[in-house]
């Protein structure tokens, strides 16, 4: 006779958080209960968790908890799928209630008698069919996605992206000027930090009300869906029905700069304007910030584990960044500069044509793809062709990137005097990448012995073509 039943309840997804699915199991149950005049001792429920997931549920670990304690001797389910659609759960389940001496599983859709083999293999064979539900379930999911992403459509609800209204379609004028500012300050060298704080400051917020931070903005401006393109699994697949906000070329750029491994990602400021751009006279090795005892900032040719430097150079910061400084804002108006307007034009069609050719490599790997899986090319020659593809769009990704500093020079050049205006209002990334742009290394010399005050004839800048 029971004693002390337990009901258990799941949903897979409760999107609304209403628990109406799990309340009508749960109605259904207790109905069964009274019917077997079981008394039901406590209701488990498991609400939008998933079983098939794998994903731990307390509620059904606490069930088999209780159950192991003696303290539950039957279990009310509205289906078996409820309980298990993994296997190995059931031969879990099977275990516990055999150590128990539990042989009554209740359902909605009729009683099993676990203590008999037929019993459970009936479960079992439930449990199969069950499995065998999700596995397609998933399968028609995953397809539909598939549907979606090639057609350009929207999947998915959620919170809306920024730039957008709630139908994810209209774009918001106001957030999209917002996100051509940032696009542009990314390219023209700004840190996702400096440009995060900046936002914070000026009260803009994300469209959840809360402050940016790095990761919420590069995921921003790094998605197919500001340049109006569909994303598939972190890859743009092609057009989307939604407008753009900035073009696909941009896109590319910001995928090239924001996704390049060698992109600082330290959280503490760099406080050094001419960082990786000194050289060693003696050795050729690149010089180091390192402050000096004092406090005061310096750059040294290191030597010692993990250093490749002679150690015979070091000098002050100060006075070299001021003097670095100056001689690129004056190089920014002289005539030896005079046609770097037009190079930038040409770099910029350039970059467009760089980012074009990256998406038709792109589309010929989703080909490619498509001809291995309908079986109208070998495992090897899929291989093959996808090396030499990845190759290619890896070299491409390099170059778009070394192209993109050129937008720090945009409105400087042939203008040094706005430069020099605003130049101590300009984040220390922008600094560096609008020195970057004009300068290639400054070669530092041996102090002469008994000079004291700084020398301007130790650097010897070497420009870029």
């Amino acid at each position: 006779m029971v004693q002390a039943a337990a009901i258990y309840a799941r949903i897979s997804s409760d999107r609304d958080d209403t628990y109406l699915a799990v309340e009508r199991q749960l109605a259904d149950c207790r109905a069964l209960a009274a019917r077997k005049g079981w008394p039901v001792t406590e209701e488990y429920v498991d609400n939008d968790i998933s079983a098939y997931s794998g994903k731990r549920r307390p509620a059904y670990r606490r069930l088999l908890d209780d159950i192991k304690a003696g303290d539950r001797d039957a279990v009310i389910v509205w289906q078996t799928d409820r309980l298990h659609r993994q296997p190995k759960e059931l031969e879990e389940f099977f275990e516990v209630i055999e150590a128990a001496g539990i042989r009554d599983l209740a359902t909605v859709s009729g009683d099993i008698d676990l203590a008999t083999d037929v019993g459970q293999m009936t479960a079992r064979i439930l449990g199969a069919v069950a499995r065998k539900e999700s596995d397609s379930m998933r399968r028609r999911i995953r397809r539909k996605h598939e549907e979606l992403a090639a057609a350009g459509k929207l999947a998915g609800g959620g919170t809306r992206p920024f730039g957008f209204d709630d139908d994810r379609r209209t774009i918001r004028a106001d957030e999209a000027q917002i996100v051509k500012e940032l696009a542009h300050r990314v390219l023209a060298g700004d840190s996702l930090r400096s440009i995060c704080s900046d936002l914070n400051t000026r009260g803009i917020s994300t469209v959840t009300g809360v402050p940016w931070n790095t990761t919420v903005l590069r995921s921003m401006l790094m998605s197919g869906r500001i340049s109006g393109q569909r994303e598939h699994h972190d890859e743009i697949v092609g057009p989307a029905e939604w407008g753009a906000i900035v073009s696909p070329a941009e896109t590319a750029r910001l995928r090239a700069v924001l996704g390049d491994p060698l992109r600082r990602t330290s959280r503490m400021p760099r406080r050094y304007l001419l960082a990786r751009m000194l050289r060693c006279s003696h050795c050729g090795a690149t010089l180091v910030s390192r402050p000096k005892v004092d406090g005061r900032r310096a750059y040294v040719c290191a030597t010692g584990p993990g250093f490749v430097g002679c150690g015979k150079i070091s000098c002050l910061a100060d006075d070299l960044e001021a003097l670095i400084v100056e001689a690129v804002l004056f190089r920014l108006d002289t005539p030896a500069l005079a046609n770097r307007l037009a190079k930038r034009a040409t770099k910029t069609t350039e970059a467009s044509a760089v980012a074009g050719t990256l998406a038709q490599d792109q589309r010929r790997l989703d080909e490619l793809a498509e001809l291995f899986a309908d079986r109208a090319i070998g495992k090897s020659e899929w291989l093959t062709a996808r090396r030499r593809i990845e190759a290619r769009m890896t070299t491409n990704k390099k170059k778009l990137a070394r192209m993109t500093q050129t937008t720090a020079l945009d409105g400087y050049l042939g203008n040094a005097s706005a430069l020099r205006e605003h130049w101590a209002d300009l984040p220390l990334t922008r600094q560096q990448a609008i020195v970057a742009a004009v300068l290639d290394h400054v070669a530092v010399l041996p102090a002469v012995r008994g000079r004291n005050r700084f020398d301007p004839q130790r650097f010897k800048p070497v420009w870029r073509r």
